[in-house]
């Protein structure tokens, strides 16, 4: 479809944007905690998109031009801003449990999610990303490895030290937590 966007088809962005915009927000939802900041750098990327049309040869899959255009934005924003992203809202991680669940249930989980939400906080950027592209928007390592330019192994490596990463920083949090 892009490449009819680029052929001159400005119809079929509409489509794309229908498609896409809302794993793209929750990429940059999860990135910085703050949602008009994500609206504003979804339509940053779909204005790119336009703007750099050009630029799509097809060759890869639609997605992973689409994160790297979305990256570039997320580290303009991320300059413009100095200070680092570290609190994520709760609602963020708290969107992603079901309903029907029991009161006492559903109270440990936003504990839990608490405490989740702390740990991401406090993670590097590297590998708060590698988590996101691969556990929330359910990318493949393969895509993960173009968007980010590097190999496949560097991101299981990447993924892998990330979730130890988290595991400690969560571990840490739950402790201090639990501790009077």
């Amino acid at each position: 479809m892009m490449l009819s966007v680029k052929a001159g088809d400005l119809d079929k962005m509409g489509l794309l944007f229908e498609r896409h915009h809302r794993a793209l927000y929750n990429f940059f939802y999860y990135m910085t905690g703050r949602r008009e900041s994500s609206e504003d750098m979804v339509q940053n990327v779909f204005f790119r998109m336009l703007k750099y049309r050009h630029t799509f040869s097809g060759e890869g899959e639609f997605r992973t031009w689409m994160y790297h255009l979305g990256r570039n934005v997320l580290k303009d924003f991320l300059k413009k801003n100095k200070r680092s992203v570290r609190e994520v809202e709760l609602t963020a991680w708290q969107e992603n449990i079901g309903g029907g669940i029991p009161a006492h249930e559903q109270l440990e989980r936003e504990a839990e999610l608490k405490v989740l939400r702390q740990a991401m906080g406090r993670m590097t950027l590297e590998y708060r990303e590698v988590i996101i592209l691969s556990r929330f928007q359910e990318l493949k390592y393969q895509e993960i490895a173009r968007i980010l330019d590097i190999s496949e192994g560097a991101v299981k490596v990447r993924v892998h030290r990330a979730m130890n990463e988290l595991k400690t920083i969560y571990l840490k949090a739950e402790n201090k937590q639990e501790s009077p």
